[in-house]
């Protein structure tokens, strides 16, 4: 604690505090402003002039991020500000999408924003919503926003710009609600601390009346065993059966009631879970419901000391950091097939230039996903790129391809890599040496991404083959 706020009092405090947060608003403004004047140096057209036809063939084109009336930026600028700015590229490119919207489409809430008397996040999301509003609309929004964003809390400004949203096109808005019916999905969390995870799904409100109904029907169920239980834990072990339809169906069995009425009007006709006719239930009674267990591929990381008896933790793909008690658990009412382990000190070569599968899994599980500086992603589905550029004039006998020169890109970091002036290498295993068109270096390796001395990173990219350096 700084020794200067020892000295406060109360009413100095309050009074620092509400300067603390002017001060975290203003240097989240020059964030923005900083992204802004970085998007107006690189808004020239780079397909213009003798070398237009390779910018345009290679992808370094202007792109549109922000809503109608922004100017467009190239494409291959995003890259080095996102590094510059130590984060993953789609969250730089949604700021300047949302600093261009401000700027330009809503200037009234952009000034009030600038002044430091309003929450950037708020400003932020009001663009977001009104990116698809015509520009000759969006000003309902502006002025509606920017007459009560340093005066509402961030809920109350966000209801009125959905309704201004609404007021400004109404027509559109019928056209988007139609369209947002091909954007239903089911999210997944990340896995916490304690092994628990948030599922979040955008549905029908009919399925989700039916999805209500069969946990409220498991809950009333389960809820004589679990005297103890509060209701939302209830809940959450009901919906845990949903991903068990056999273990699901023969719980609902067993407890139907084929006296039971069944009010398919009702709100709370949790009945509907039981809804099954008579001849049903007694064939589903006798079947073998172990045909609609779900399959899936578990990719589990553990060290070998685990085995031994020692305390660990594993991680596991998809869930992330597990106790061996979890995970047990998690597999305990599986019918389990193991794989064998894969050596990953083992040297995969190919004198090919496409990665064999072999060697696309070992580079994978060294990497855990996208080797790019502060990549975010944990994908299996990435490009695997040559570090050290495949050269088809090499010698055949010193293989190009294989442990030695592999690594998992995704495909715009990929086509960066390839085309944008980027060079990388290989430098051990899971290690990796970057440089950037404008002179910044990282080294990326099991302990994350670190900015390195630009003469550094040339010494480990120009090495000989086989040189691996590694400066104290």
């Amino acid at each position: 604690m700084s020794d200067t706020l020892l000295d406060l009092d109360a009413r100095g405090l309050l009074a620092a505090a509400a300067g603390a947060v002017r001060e975290r608003r203003l240097a989240e403004v020059r964030d923005l402003e900083l992204l802004a004047q970085w998007a107006a140096v690189h808004s020239s057209d780079p397909t213009d002039g003798p070398d237009g036809a390779r910018a345009r063939r290679v992808g370094n084109v202007l792109v549109e991020l922000g809503g109608e009336g922004t100017p467009r930026v190239q494409d291959f600028c995003l890259g080095q500000i996102a590094l510059a700015r130590g984060t993953g590229v789609t969250a730089t490119t949604n700021a300047l999408a949302d600093v261009l919207d401000l700027q330009h489409r809503l200037p009234r809430t952009w000034a009030v924003v600038r002044s430091g008397e309003a929450e950037v996040f708020v400003a932020r999301r009001v663009a977001r919503l009104s990116r698809h509003v015509p520009a000759d609309r969006v000003g309902v929004v502006d002025s509606a926003v920017a007459r009560i964003i340093a005066h509402e809390a961030g809920g109350r400004v966000l209801a009125v710009a959905e309704a201004k949203i609404i007021e400004a096109a109404p027509a559109l808005h019928d056209e988007r609600a139609e369209a947002e019916r091909a954007r239903r999905y089911v999210g997944y969390g990340r896995t916490d601390e304690h092994g628990l995870r948030t599922v979040i799904a955008r549905i029908e409100a009919g399925d989700a009346a039916w999805i209500k109904a069969t946990l409220e029907r498991v809950v009333e169920i389960l809820s004589p065993t679990h005297p103890d239980t509060c209701a939302d834990e209830l809940r959450a072990i009901a919906f845990g059966y949903l991903a068990r339809p056999a273990e699901l169906l023969r719980l609902l069995l067993e407890h139907a009631d084929p006296t039971l009425d069944v009010d398919l009007g009702s709100e709370g006709a949790d009945s509907r879970a039981t809804a099954f006719p008579e001849d049903l239930l007694d064939a589903l009674r006798e079947a073998d419901l172990s045909a609609l267990r779900p399959r899936a591929v578990l990719h589990v990381h553990l060290h070998e000391a685990a085995l031994a008896g020692a305390a660990a933790v594993a991680r596991v793909e998809g869930l992330g950091p597990v106790p061996l008690s979890a995970l047990c658990r998690l597999l305990g009412r599986t019918k389990l097939v193991v794989r064998p382990v894969r050596d990953l000190s083992s040297r995969v070569r190919s004198t090919a230039y496409e990665h064999p599968e072999s060697l696309k899994e070992q580079t994978y599980l060294r990497t855990a996903g996208d080797y790019w500086p502060y990549a975010t992603s944990m994908s299996r589905d990435v490009d695997y790129d040559h570090p050290t550029p495949y050269d088809d004039t090499g010698p055949p006998a010193r293989p190009q391809t294989g442990s030695h020169n592999s690594g998992p890109l995704g495909r715009r970091h990929h086509r960066w890599k390839t085309h944008a002036g980027y060079r990388s290498r290989q430098c051990g295993d899971g290690r990796y040496v970057w440089t950037t068109p404008d002179g910044m270096a990282f080294l990326v390796d099991h302990l994350g991404t670190h900015r390195i001395h630009p003469d550094r990173a040339r010494a480990i990219i120009e090495a000989p083959p086989g040189v691996d350096i590694y400066f104290a």
